[in-house]
């Protein structure tokens, strides 16, 4: 058997790094053809020095270092040209941001598959992508926990016989917390999320729950669900990754450790399941009790927009995911407060042009112009 060939986008970042954590348990397996990162040069260099079956690097500006002899893409444009040069088998997208949903378009219409990991592509184009899926006859592995939770537990079953998808949620950092207690919190205390380790932005939208906003949205789009069907509920643990209710009233449940190299595994070798290295597998003889809460839109209500945009669609993905990036960066430079980054949301969903059918460019234009107004509304 031929190795899988992997290009892997946003080779730095924590899905990325974990990624090529299973590719090394499983060399024979896998081969690692192609990376690119944001700005982690070293890092990046560091990767590609270790790893001889590198064909392609893409960057997000010219590097400053030599990367030897392999094909180098750097400025706009530099994944795209990486998925166009080289030839592999799947794509894993570990990007961040709306940036992602271009490359994510690109493989598919190449014919080849991706294991998502950036939301953006769903939340914000998840009708373009799901458009070109269908033209194309390629498939989409989700890497999310949640959502890699919910594709095992559909196996060998049919989405029709589907009663709801039961999204869990840690709750974030400030899961004990009332609204009124949210209006002092700071970085430092966002930025400590109870179970997981994650990136900046990923961890203040758990806090928010804009992430699992987020999930209900591409959960919509990646198992062709109604909103009526997807629920939430609060899960402290972060053991069970998620549920399916079937119309039987059986619920299937994926529970595991809080590592997201499992459900990446999953994605690079479904159908099959290979053996995966892990210092802290779940052990269901020293796991606590498990907790399960209704979930609370008022308290957190990013999750009912979730809905509204799964409702109308059309552009408004894209404002929603704009609007947040930027918001969240303003949080993080200590220029908003917490709950301002909800505020934030809200009045760019308000304030912004409803694009029905949107193109691409479309997209990408009220993208640009959320985070604007964000910008100009707290300036």
């Amino acid at each position: 058997m031929k190795p899988k060939r992997i290009l892997l986008l946003g080779a730095t970042g924590s899905i990325g790094t974990q990624t090529i954590d299973v590719i090394d348990q499983h060399p024979e397996r896998f081969e690692l053809v192609g990376v690119s990162a944001g700005h982690q040069e070293q890092k990046l260099k560091e990767i590609v020095d270790s790893h001889p079956s590198i064909q392609c690097v893409g960057l997000a500006k010219k590097p400053e270092i030599d990367f030897g002899d392999v094909q180098l893409f750097y400025g706009e444009g530099a994944m795209e040209n990486c998925i166009k040069e080289t030839e592999y088998d799947l794509l894993v997208n570990a990007t961040v941001g709306f940036r992602g949903l271009k490359p994510t378009l690109a493989s598919i219409e190449k014919g080849k598959d991706v294991a998502l990991a950036n939301k953006e592509s769903l939340v914000a184009g998840g009708e373009l992508v799901n458009e070109a899926l269908e033209r194309n006859g390629v498939r989409l592995y989700p890497i999310d926990s949640e959502h890699s939770a919910i594709f095992q537990c559909l196996q060998g079953n049919s989405t029709k016989e589907v009663k709801r998808l039961i999204i869990t949620a840690s709750g974030g950092s400030f899961r004990d917390k009332n609204r009124d207690e949210l209006k002092e919190v700071s970085v430092q205390e966002a930025l400590a999320h109870p179970n997981w380790a994650m990136g900046q932005r990923i961890t203040i939208d758990s806090a928010t729950m804009v992430n699992k906003a987020f999930e209900v949205i591409e959960a919509h789009y990646l198992f062709n669900v109604p909103k009526e069907k997807i629920g939430v509920v609060l899960h402290k643990q972060s053991i069970v990754h998620s549920m399916v209710e079937y119309d039987d009233h059986a619920i299937m449940a994926q529970l595991g450790s809080a590592d997201m190299r499992l459900p990446i595994q999953y994605a690079l070798t479904y159908p099959e399941r290979l053996p995966l290295h892990e210092k802290h597998p779940l052990d269901m003889l020293l796991s606590r009790t498990l907790d399960f809460k209704a979930m609370d839109e008022e308290r957190y209500p990013m999750i009912k927009i979730a809905y509204e945009v799964i409702e109308k669609k059309g552009n408004l993905g894209a404002i929603f995911n704009g609007a947040d990036e930027e918001a969240v960066q303003l949080f993080l430079s200590g220029k908003i407060s917490f709950l301002q980054i909800e505020e934030s949301i809200v009045q760019a969903l308000l304030n912004s042009a409803y694009i029905k059918h949107p193109t691409y460019e479309q997209l990408a234009k009220s993208d640009q112009e959320a985070r604007e107004f964000v910008k100009m509304y707290w300036s």
